[in-house]
């Protein structure tokens, strides 16, 4: 198993421009000269298990709106194996893939599993089963125009929790349907925070255009929300309902895109 921390890197890419042009169906790829340079990162909200692993193999992209299966190339310079994603908590995240590809239309982007995907339950290991994930891949909507000589820093965020079904009446078979969220560096931001007690399990959510962004913390109590669009938002912590302590709401949380906002630490009551 790859080591996550040897990929883990604080070198955070910014885009020249905080304004991404998306692309419509009918736009004419032709007319975009050169090339763009492409990070992916995966990150996590993880689940109840002690390990999730999953086996990247490549990451792929559609580079023109063609509906078909034709038209997917890899990313190049990957970093394959298998990564534990409840490693990948409280902001921290792992480059998949950093290349350059032609500029133009990014219509779609593939996350190609191998077999080895894992779920560690109570210290006993059980097979994770991804058939879809197998045969063709994740597919991801992007739908985003790639300016010559910009940087696009993606972030695809694993929603453990969501993502992993237990079969009805069989605790031990355990299936991938995965939930993730993509977001691009500088057409969004993040909320981080440190939750005190630290011990204490929390959920830190946020209310983005009606839909509610989770995270949980770690074990030092760190939690991040990424994908957060700039404006001003109200977080509520929730701690584990066993611990006997109350709800946090944070209101006037300041986000602007590209940026990652600190609460700093957050003492629940």
């Amino acid at each position: 198993m790859k080591t996550i921390k040897n990929y883990l890197l604080g070198l955070m890419v910014m885009a020249c421009v905080a304004t991404l042009a998306i692309s419509c169906n009918d736009s004419d790829d032709s007319q975009v000269q050169g090339t763009s340079k492409i990070t992916v990162r995966m990150t996590d909200n993880p689940g109840d298990y002690d390990e999730v692993n999953v086996e990247v193999v490549d990451v792929m992209i559609k580079s023109n709106s063609d509906t078909g299966e034709g038209g997917w190339v890899s990313i190049g310079n990957i970093n394959p194996g298998i990564y534990d994603l409840l490693e990948l908590t409280g902001g921290i995240s792992v480059i998949l893939a950093d290349n350059e590809v032609p500029s133009g239309h990014l219509g779609q982007m593939r996350l190609i599993l191998g077999d080895e995907n894992t779920v560690v339950k109570d210290g006993i290991i059980y097979p994770l089963r991804t058939p879809s994930a197998q045969q063709s891949g994740l597919k991801l909507q992007i739908n985003q125009t790639l300016e010559p000589d910009f940087t696009y820093n993606f972030l695809l965020d694993f929603d453990v929790h969501n993502s992993v079904v237990v079969e009805a009446g069989n605790s031990g078979n355990y299936n991938l349907h995965p939930v993730i969220r993509v977001t691009t560096e500088v057409a969004s931001g993040a909320i981080k925070g440190t939750v005190l007690p630290a011990d204490v399990p929390t959920l830190a959510s946020v209310v983005v255009n009606g839909v509610t962004v989770t995270a949980e913390t770690n074990d030092i109590g760190v939690f991040q929300l990424n994908g957060i669009p700039s404006g001003t938002y109200s977080v509520t912590l929730t701690p584990d309902a066993a611990s006997g302590l109350g709800v946090l709401v944070v209101d006037g949380v300041v986000v602007v895109n590209g940026q990652i906002t600190d609460m700093g630490s957050l003492t629940l009551p």
